[in-house]
């Protein structure tokens, strides 16, 4: 009888032939599998680590959040009804304060510029000049407001722009709600 060479080729051959996994130690996600995957160790803590490294990113969230805690800023919006006086001088006295970005908007529709969902959004902290600018934005961005402070400044609309009596009332007011949001 003679002999036939059975080299490496020739299992390569018969295991394409006879399975349709390209060799003994292949995973795959059939049942009874040899060496099937382990999708759970994707979610050990080395694992993770591993592959944040290799990404770039730091990781768990909790330690970057501690690393950029202060680099970070504190989005301030101002709103009144038109955005033409009140909400304009907040937005200029608090944009040069440090670790502060300040923006205005206004509820009215001919506001100079009238608050959207995007502001909502943006916003770390919300200031209005009155409880009926609260409501407004309430009523309008009910899901987005949800986890985002507002304060009700009870600031009439009896000034005019840039006022020095309307700056010492917003500084008055607002200086100390922001460094207690910023923890100083």
């Amino acid at each position: 009888m003679p002999s036939i060479k059975r080299d490496r080729a020739w299992r390569r051959a018969q295991n394409r032939l006879h399975d349709d996994h390209h060799g003994p130690r292949s995973r795959g996600f059939r049942y009874g599998d040899p060496c099937p995957k382990r999708w759970y160790e994707m979610y050990f803590r080395r694992n993770k680590l591993a592959r944040a490294r290799q990404i770039g990113k730091i990781w768990p969230y909790a330690e970057w959040t501690k690393l950029m805690a202060d680099t970070t800023t504190l989005n301030v919006l101002f709103v009144c009804s038109k955005n033409q006086w009140r909400s304009p001088t907040a937005e200029y006295t608090f944009a040069n304060m440090e670790g502060v970005s300040a923006r205005s908007a206004g509820t009215a529709r001919s506001a100079r510029h009238q608050i959207t969902l995007a502001d909502v959004r943006w916003a770390d902290l919300i200031f209005v000049m009155e409880d009926k600018h609260a409501s407004r934005i309430k009523a309008d961005f009910r899901q987005d407001v949800a986890h985002t402070p507002i304060h009700v400044l009870d600031i009439p609309d009896d000034y005019q722009l840039m006022e020095q009596e309307l700056i010492d009332i917003l500084r008055a007011s607002v200086t100390p709600l922001i460094e207690a949001e910023l923890g100083r």
